[in-house]
């Protein structure tokens, strides 16, 4: 087969080689927790559990280096700090763990291009999610960590966090999805009770196609520094579109720049599943948080089910923006991005109804998006867009 446009670039979706890279690594205490669990080494007893979790931002700095050097607003960089925070507390939140976080930073820059204001940036940034989310009753505790000058191994910047926790294994969620299951879909887009802003959507997955496919071949020029040389010179910056160019959204009747919807900070859904935790989780059968893989991310958590996504969330426009720049199937889009449906809880009706009164509360957009099935495969995804549908198998 072809390589995609994405697989073209360098990147991966499905992300196949790394994980038969790690298939020898302990999986942990259970199999279908979200993130891996372990044995707390520190504690007297067999009852407690930990999780330590790291992730960045990914090629989303990329984009947070060319708006800076573009507008000189600084403001975005504090933005990249949720990103790489989210990608790490919302995973380990679909396991059962929704408080007392402790995280530690790397950052690695070019320092020839990335001065000290940028690293002070990403630092309050950090400091001021944390403070967001005590506002919510969520305690994370920022444990220092480390600033690289490294300029010979990246080209701009790298932002990722390290977090731990740890939790009473009786409160680790394991997925458990069952035929008769509905599927509950939360949004990445609108604005939150918790959030200051409008939020695109975007989260921090495909960036590196919404970049080349979206923005113009100018930034190759002016910006050598920010892509490979290697990749194919007709899939380098190959849209139409200037960071701050406007866009109409024509759901919200409201022009939006494109930097700023491309760069709109990963949201997260801590406060929401710290809300579903607080109740009993009886009926409750699947969280899963579809960044890396999308829709067929819930595979590697279910056996010998069908999963059905029929009604899924209207798209939000940032993900028009990108279809038209690209050109892409509507089956790729839907493999490289979530879509914006980023959050999926499987359980029964009732259970559901009782989860999407909360969402409700904090203003994220949720409706049921589709059911479980019984099958004789190990599992399989079918995903339905208007008159189009395709599979996902393992």
């Amino acid at each position: 087969m072809e390589p995609t446009r994405y697989e073209s670039r360098g990147v991966s979706s499905d992300k196949k080689e790394v994980h038969q890279a790690i298939k020898m690594l302990d999986p942990g205490l259970y199999k279908n927790a979200f993130c891996k669990i372990l044995a707390d080494p520190f504690a007297s007893d067999d009852d407690s559990a930990m999780i330590l979790h790291a992730d960045t931002a990914g090629t989303k700095t990329i984009l947070a280096y060319l708006y800076w050097r573009e507008t000189g607003d600084l403001s975005v960089w504090k933005g990249i700090a949720q990103d790489a925070l989210v990608m790490n507390v919302d995973d380990m939140a679909c396991s059962g763990a929704t408080s007392e976080f402790v995280i530690s930073n790397t950052i690695l820059r070019n320092k020839k291009l990335i001065p000290s204001s940028v690293l002070e940036a990403i630092i309050q940034g950090t400091m001021d999610f944390v403070d967001a989310m005590a506002k919510e009753g969520i305690k994370i505790h920022h444990a220092g960590g480390e600033t690289a000058d490294v300029g010979d191994v990246i080209r701009t910047i790298d932002v990722g966090f390290t977090a731990y926790t740890k939790l009473p294994r009786k409160k680790v969620f394991l997925n458990n999805i069952q035929a008769g299951d509905l599927i509950l879909g939360l949004g990445s887009y609108g604005q939150t009770t918790y959030e200051a802003s409008y939020n695109s959507g975007i989260s921090c997955n495909g960036l590196t196609s919404a970049r080349h496919d979206v923005l113009a071949k100018y930034y190759a020029t002016a910006y050598p520094e920010s892509y490979d040389p290697g990749i194919d010179d007709a899939l380098v910056y190959s849209g139409q579109h200037r960071l701050t160019d406007q866009i109409w959204d024509k759901t919200h009747m409201m022009n939006r720049q494109v930097g700023q919807l491309l760069l709109s900070p990963t949201r997260t859904f801590v406060p929401f599943l710290h809300q579903v935790f607080a109740l009993s989780t009886e009926g409750l059968h699947g969280i899963i948080h579809a960044t890396g893989g999308a829709h067929s991310k819930v595979l590697k958590f279910s056996q010998g089910v069908k999963i059905i996504k029929d009604r899924l969330l209207t798209p939000p426009v940032i993900f028009d923006l990108i279809q038209q720049c690209s050109n892409a199937t509507v089956q790729e889009m839907y493999k490289v991005f979530n879509m914006g449906t980023r959050l999926e809880l499987y359980g029964t009706s009732s259970r559901l109804d009782s989860i999407q009164n909360i969402a409700t509360q904090f203003n994220i957009p949720c409706q049921i998006i589709g059911r479980v099935e019984q099958t004789s495969y190990p599992s399989i995804v079918e995903v339905q867009v208007g008159k189009q549908s395709w599979t996902y198998q393992e």
